[in-house]
């Protein structure tokens, strides 16, 4: 069934979208790289504070553990703010390049790791990877593809990003702990050599005033060989439009507060933060780096990394689904899914985790297949809608004069949002038990389901150029 909605749709193997997809495809290889780094963290922290299974010759307690876990958000938070100021001064190739340098150094840190202030440091560095990777990645997938596969395309950033969270359980669960940045250092290397063919974006071109080469972009990412005449007065006419639709903001293109109080950009930092909270607090990221830990709470009598692992898997599936319904059926619908499915699914597995931490019902007949059944329908949920929709619908309601900052803004609040949930929900979940945590999930999954409902408008489609009321 899948397989027939992509090829009934317009199809992103289309030769006029050939290297549109090509290039998409390229700048997500950091974003692969960034998912190994988060992929590792859960079964590796299993390990760590498991003294039979340590790699090292150090514990790590559950708040030492809480910290690894939270540290991260706060190197995507100084990245946000970084490649946020950066994005418009620099441009959005040479902050791409800048995506890999902090990569590097985690790997290089978890290799030398002698004690916990490493894994910190680790941890720290690549967030700076991942902040900077929500910034960047989903501006320059908008601004040099077609809006008719941008969804998609945009919606790659996530799949990239949870297939290396798959093969990061895989190599963290099964391959020796040193071993482990010896074959994935690479990556990032490759991924600077590989973007070295590829311009800059048209739309930061002309915001510079460099015509020439943002025509000269703009042919090249629109795959044009001149043909015919036909061929070459099309690419013409859209290159024109975009100028035109550039040229008309031409005159105030410093950005002042008063641009970030209009009606307009109000009302889509409103929408972009809420979404952000929605992301954030339905408990996806959470639930992703202590996924483990949590099916070690409910006694599953698979191995709690096997389980991990698994899911992973099933991250990759929602992402596709998403991947190939978010153009052909619209974000707001996605979104509704997502948010929906997440609240029952959560609030089941909320029930289920009470009656294994709270009675003593023997669950037995269930404990090998119930829990993994229900986090994997969280995880296909989250990854249908909620995680990888809320990027390109946030990319697509903010004003082209204030996109980046703005973004930038809206990706910080996720840092923030996201350290305060992974910091408290070790802590909470050992307090108020995992069903509590899950049900508090499963409320902010029903918030969220009302929100997009009433107030969230549909974007697919929109312009990125053009200012629009």
């Amino acid at each position: 069934m899948l397989l027939n909605l992509c090829k009934n749709s317009q199809g992103v193997f289309r030769a006029e979208f050939r290297t549109q997809l090509l290039a998409a495809a390229s700048v997500t290889i950091i974003t692969f790289c960034h998912g190994i780094g988060l992929g590792w963290f859960a079964p590796m922290l299993f390990k760590l504070q498991t003294p039979a299974e340590s790699p090292l010759d150090f514990e790590v307690s559950v708040e030492q553990g809480s910290w690894m876990g939270a540290l991260v958000c706060l190197g995507s938070l100084l990245a946000n703010v970084f490649f946020g100021y950066l994005l418009d001064i620099v441009g959005r190739k040479a902050c791409i390049y800048c995506l890999a340098i902090p990569h590097i150094c985690f790997w290089c840190l978890v290799y030398f790791a002698q004690s916990i202030e490493y894994l910190y440091a680790a941890r720290f560095c690549g967030g700076m990877t991942g902040g900077g990777n929500y910034v960047v990645i989903p501006i320059f997938i908008g601004e040099v593809v077609d809006p008719a596969i941008r969804g998609r395309l945009t919606s790659l950033f996530t799949l990239t990003l949870n297939s290396g969270m798959l093969v990061g359980y895989t190599m963290s669960s099964n391959l020796p702990y040193h071993l482990i940045p010896l074959l994935v250092i690479s990556l990032p290397v490759l991924f600077l050599l590989i973007e070295t063919f590829f311009p800059e974006t048209p739309t930061y071109l002309l915001q510079r005033a460099q015509v020439e080469k943002a025509e000269k972009a703009f042919k090249f990412y629109q795959g044009h060989t001149a043909e015919s005449k036909q061929d070459i007065d099309r690419c013409n006419a859209k290159f024109s439009e975009l100028r035109d639709a550039m040229s008309q903001k031409s005159q105030a293109d410093v950005v002042t507060w008063r641009d970030f109080f209009s009606k307009r950009a109000i009302r889509a930092l409103s929408m972009g933060s809420m979404l952000i909270l929605i992301n954030v607090f339905t408990g996806s990221f959470a639930i992703l780096n202590y996924t483990s830990s949590i099916f070690g709470a409910v006694k599953t009598d698979i191995h709690p990394n096997t389980n991990t692992t698994i899911i992973g898997l099933v991250q990759i599936i929602g992402t596709i689904t998403a991947i190939i319904l978010v153009d052909r059926y619209g974000r707001k619908m996605l979104l509704m899914l997502s948010t929906a499915s997440m609240g029952i699914c959560l609030a089941a597995f909320g029930m289920y985790a009470f009656f294994a931490e709270e009675t003593s019902v023997d669950l037995t007949p269930y404990r090998s297949w119930l829990p993994l059944l229900l986090m994997a329908l969280i995880v296909l949920a989250a990854n249908v809608g909620v995680i990888p929709v809320t990027f390109v619908v946030l990319v697509e309601i903010l004003p082209p004069k204030i996109r980046s900052k703005g973004a930038s803004f809206c990706l910080c609040l996720l840092s923030l949002f996201t350290f305060i949930l992974i910091k408290v929900f070790p802590p909470f979940m050992q307090a108020f038990g995992l069903s509590a945590s899950m049900w508090a999930c499963a409320s902010f999954a029903a918030l969220g389901l009302f929100y997009i409902a009433i107030f969230l408008p549909e974007t697919k489609g929109k312009s990125m150029s053009k200012e629009e009321s």
